[in-house]
């Protein structure tokens, strides 16, 4: 990243779905660099730009009275709850970090969050996605997930302008198992036991300073990540 700093956004540790989407939104138009985390206040299902409002799983949700919220990123469905960590990095285009390859960058854009799981005694990494449902974006076919042992984590998707890259994630604090199996069609018990959450992994619920944390660990994983690339 050479001289380059990255501005550390952190938000309240109470901040709606919607508001956290279009904070990132808001991001990517400024062109970063910046990095930022929140979480979140309230349960919410987020999807991704591509699905359609037809979709069965966006019908579910409305019927269990989870707010439904479009994010201009990709992927699918991601069920959101108090607690969770969401994390998001806007770079300019032309960053290095960023690449050609940036829709494969899971593990440069996103080693902070592994690291910040290692220092928390997590066996963290980005692995290939499971492809066992459609409709859930942790458990489907594309890009990467956030694995812990074998079990899903979290997972990451981006929108790319002409200008900037949005690159964001999210760290589930408390699963829902039935209602995840619900909403995307899932047996129980069954895949949704691949995957995991923060609380499941003896972690207490996300404060202010767990967000101020892990913003900082991935702010600075990106500036190694930088200097290490090639001139």
């Amino acid at each position: 990243m050479g001289k380059r700093r990255l501005r550390i956004a952190v938000a309240d540790a109470d901040v709606p779905c919607l508001e956290d989407v279009r904070a990132d939104e808001a991001l990517l138009r400024t062109g970063g660099p910046v990095v930022r985390v929140a979480v979140l206040a309230d349960r919410a299902l987020s999807v991704g730009v591509g699905v359609p409002d037809q979709a069965t799983y966006l019908a579910r949700a409305r019927a269990e009275g989870i707010a439904v919220v479009r994010r201009s990123s990709g992927g699918t469905g991601v069920l959101h709850a108090p607690g969770d960590l969401a994390w998001s990095v806007v770079l300019p285009r032309d960053d290095p970090l960023v690449g050609r390859d940036f829709v494969n960058a899971y593990d440069r854009l996103g080693r902070g969050v592994v690291r910040f799981l290692q220092a928390r005694g997590g066996t963290a990494r980005w692995d290939p996605a499971p492809g066992i449902s459609e409709y859930c974006c942790l458990l489907g076919s594309r890009g990467r997930v956030l694995t812990v042992d074998g079990r899903v984590l979290g997972g990451a998707a981006q929108h790319a302008s002409r200008a900037a890259l949005l690159h964001h994630g999210i760290l589930p604090y408390r699963l829902d198992r039935p209602v995840l199996a619900r909403l995307f069609d899932l047996e129980w018990p069954g895949p949704v036991d691949r995957l995991v959450g923060l609380d499941d992994l003896g972690l207490p619920r996300p404060s202010a300073s767990t967000a101020r944390s892990l913003g900082e660990t991935i702010a600075h994983e990106l500036s190694s990540a930088g200097r290490e690339l090639p001139p």
